[in-house]
């Protein structure tokens, strides 16, 4: 063997060890959510009125999520806006054809009631300077009525949020959202 085909000989060996590495990392990166059962927590399940979509919340990408499964595509559909790394979101409730999703939101442990339009792609505190404990929130099928626990007596009663009669309600022919 040569002095120059020695060098070329490093060379492809160290090329390969660089690309085993980098297939290692990307491994063992978080990849986006592909299937239901799988290897990460799924827990809090809701189905929205008329069936198709499941939400729920898991720990997929080292942190806890609220996914959306359509039922009849077998795929996770993008919430942008929803989930953010420094919240921590649990309790999700669906409409009636998943347009309007509740949540409980704790930013440095404060739970709060949210909800996410998924026809505007935005999330807003229900319970906003709401000065009691608040739990397991419900939405209606039309999406007008949030119910959800309170601690405002000193003990645990319910409370229901009337959004108004001039919201956009959840259609209840089925009638896609464009999201």
């Amino acid at each position: 063997m040569r002095v120059g085909d020695s060098r070329w000989l490093r060379i492809g060996i160290v090329g390969t060890l660089i690309s085993l590495l980098s297939a290692c990392e990307s491994f063992n990166r978080p990849q986006a959510p592909a299937a239901l059962n799988s290897r990460y927590n799924d827990e809090q399940p809701t189905l929205s009125g008329d069936g198709r979509w499941l939400a729920l919340v898991s720990n997929r990408n080292n942190n806890s999520h609220i996914l959306l499964y359509d039922l009849r595509g077998k795929l996770f559909v993008n919430l942008p806006g929803l989930n953010q790394s420094d919240v921590i979101v649990e309790n999700p409730s669906l409409s009636r054809t998943g347009r309007y999703l509740v949540y409980i939101s704790s930013i440095q442990g404060r739970p709060d009631i949210a909800l996410y339009d998924r026809a505007t792609q935005r999330a807003e505190l229900l319970t906003l300077g709401y000065r009691s404990w608040v739990r397991n929130p419900q939405i209606s099928p039309d999406g007008r009525y949030v119910v959800f626990e309170t601690a405002k007596r000193g003990q645990w009663d319910i409370e229901v949020l009337d959004r108004g009669p001039l919201i956009e309600l959840d259609i209840p022919d089925g009638t896609p959202v464009n999201p």
